[in-house]
């Protein structure tokens, strides 16, 4: 797995988007072979595991419950802006939203905004409201512990892994703590026993409205967000939020109820009072990081859009 220094690396994509309109094969086809080499760290180990049978429960995550495959998170893209020259650049005429003359090939982005310009405004909406509301820190990640609640009588959500503090105890915690969780996309995988302890009720249609920058799910789904944009945005900016999901993943099962010492993985206790500390602290760090690739995010949407005059 790489470390958070590593993942960091090539930070800005390799190319100064929306300035140039034309970028040499010289220029581009190395930042797509660094892509892709980025991109191999995590789907090569990946594709071993499932060729064999044998399951991560960090690691697979991003490609099980996301719906990018592997092969489409390899594909660079320059995005919205770019055009590229070359014969290498000859594979692309039989992309979906692309165009390819003398000129070079590049992003279609009329064509993407007539058929998804529904998505485009839900994506819109979702990352400025989340980026606009203030991020709350007392969750404590409780939402997996509600997903384990009463598992003698529904079973554990993942069957391979076991309860560090067995089945009594994780309903213990999941009754003696107050659970507010803001995210839909975690609540709806509650125990059916859990739900009506949380002290909200998030559904699909008030997402947008409680939808914040403080929540770890929230923060994951930005490489959601990002993906069903492609190719409108640039594969820097979408492998950044990737990787960004993936330590996120991390910090969100060191803090769950599952036993993943056999994986190498610490946990974060916060049934105890400096594992609650230890939660929020790193919960923090990773809504500042993620606000600022929110802004990204929606930056390069904008710029993407106004090139189509939209």
């Amino acid at each position: 797995m790489p470390t958070g220094a590593e993942i960091r690396e090539g930070d800005n994509g390799g190319m100064p988007l929306h300035h140039a309109t034309l970028s040499s094969e010289t220029e581009w086809v190395p930042l797509q072979e660094a892509h892709q080499a980025r991109v191999r760290r995590f789907t090569e180990p990946y594709l071993l595991r499932r060729s064999t049978g044998a399951k991560h429960p960090v690691e697979d995550f991003l490609f099980t419950y996301y719906n990018l495959k592997p092969g489409q998170l390899l594909r660079w893209h320059p995005g919205a802006g770019v055009r590229l020259a070359g014969n290498a650049a000859l594979e692309r005429a039989g992309w979906k939203y692309y165009t390819h003359d003398g000129g070079g090939a590049g992003v279609d982005v009329a064509a993407f905004l007539r058929d998804r310009q529904s998505t485009v405004d839900f994506t819109r909406t979702i990352l400025s409201g989340t980026a606009a509301r203030p991020a709350q820190y007392g969750c404590f990640g409780l939402h997996e512990w509600a997903m384990a609640y009463r598992s003698e009588l529904n079973g554990v959500r993942h069957e391979y892994l076991e309860l560090r503090l067995g089945a009594k105890g994780t309903d213990g915690v999941v009754e003696g703590e107050k659970i507010r969780c803001t995210h839909f996309d975690a609540f709806r995988f509650y125990a059916p026993e859990a739900a009506p302890l949380n002290e909200l009720t998030p559904t699909r249609e008030n997402q947008r409205h409680l939808e914040q920058p403080g929540c770890l799910h929230a923060n994951m789904d930005l490489y959601k967000w990002a993906y069903k944009l492609t190719p409108l945005l640039s594969s820097g900016i979408v492998l950044n939020c990737f990787e960004l999901s993936w330590r996120i993943r991390a910090m969100d099962m060191r803090a769950s109820p599952y036993d993943l010492t056999r994986w190498g993985l610490a946990p974060i206790r916060i049934e105890l009072p400096e594992g609650k500390a230890e939660y929020v602290r790193e919960q923090r760090a990773f809504a500042m990081e993620s606000q600022e690739l929110r802004r990204r995010l929606l930056a390069e949407l904008e710029q993407a859009v106004d090139l189509a005059g939209g």
